[in-house]
């Protein structure tokens, strides 16, 4: 991506690592509004997004002195992996959405609860052995991730707050906290991982603060449709391309939703009950490999078709088994 700014002064420099995964790239960026420098977003904890972001500051007569905050889309390990080592060299306070905090604390009752969150769910959803092994993988990620507190003030951002000329929108879905930030005067729209050019966002599943679930596909689709009433020509995504079309894409993705759920729905009406056997049917070879993201996106749409009250469940032998309506 090349830097583009505007005549009232404001310039986004994108900050672009190629990566091997789907995503293609991690993308973050310096949003300079003429009186002081944001990092929107931190890239993945690594040295190729250090690089990229020393060279990057340098190349336009900047230095990591001249970041003043850091601003987040959300609070996934590809959009924070170099706070701690940027606050190793200069304090500045983070601005995120309030539900970002317990996460960059690393809260020990918060990451305990969500634990339990998913003991529950993958049982419930039928997963047996193989959602045990997962819960006991997240066990061990979040021991080994103890120490990655983020010691710095941290401050709440919520809808139409106004930051560095940018307007704060809340777009759960793709995670609970996520925010994309508008910059109306141009039409540019700073997204994270709410609109990737490529590929879906995935609408991953997280409890809310009471332990329930979160319907996270339903959320999403409201997110998308809160989009296309602002007037946005240009999105800056966390990952891939620059997004110059972002109403028709937005309006495909919405269309792949419905197709979607209608497949799922035709596999229920053919017998396959549980959300285990959904995702097994549903997605083959891709069911092990990439367990958690495919049992996210299986039950956000049963909880998306209950919603549309297209389906309904009944718990039997402590799993719920899924039916047409």
């Amino acid at each position: 991506m090349q830097l583009i700014s505007s005549k009232q002064g404001f310039s986004v420099y994108p900050i672009t690592v190629p990566t091997k995964y789907n995503v293609k790239t991690f993308n973050f960026y310096l949003w300079d509004n003429g009186n002081s420098l944001s990092l929107i977003d931190a890239g993945l904890d690594s040295k190729e997004c250090w690089e990229q972001l020393n060279s990057t500051l340098s190349e336009n007569g900047f230095t990591l002195d001249d970041i003043s905050q850091i601003i987040l889309t959300h609070t996934h390990e590809d959009h924070i992996g170099l706070i701690n080592r940027i606050l190793t060299k200069r304090k500045v306070p983070i601005y995120a959405h309030s539900k970002s905090i317990p996460y960059l604390k690393r809260d020990k009752d918060f990451l305990s609860f969500r634990i339990e969150f998913f003991k529950q769910l993958y049982k419930e959803m039928g997963c047996g052995d193989l959602g045990i092994s997962r819960v006991e993988k997240l066990i061990k990620a979040v021991q080994e991730r103890e120490n990655y507190s983020i010691q710095t003030d941290i401050i709440s951002l919520s809808e139409s707050d106004i930051i560095s000329g940018l307007q704060v929108i809340e777009t759960p879905g793709h995670a609970p906290d996520h925010l994309v930030f508008y910059y109306p005067k141009k039409k540019w729209l700073l997204g994270g991982d709410h609109i990737i050019g490529h590929i879906s966002s995935n609408a991953l599943v997280e409890p809310d603060s009471e332990g329930r679930r979160i319907l996270t596909l339903v959320e999403y689709i409201q997110s998308l449709e809160k989009c296309l009433k602002f007037n946005i020509d240009t999105v800056y995504a966390g990952h891939g391309r620059l997004i110059t079309n972002p109403k028709e894409l937005i309006s495909t993705r919405l269309m792949k939703i419905s197709q979607k759920s209608d497949q799922i729905l035709s596999l229920i009406i053919s017998g396959i009950s549980t959300a285990d056997q959904l995702a097994q049917t549903y997605y083959k070879d891709k069911y092990q490999k990439e367990f958690e993201l495919v049992m996210s996106d299986i039950i956000g749409y049963l909880d998306y078709l209950e919603f549309s009250n297209k389906i309904k469940k009944e718990l039997k032998n402590s799993v719920w088994q899924y039916s047409q309506l």
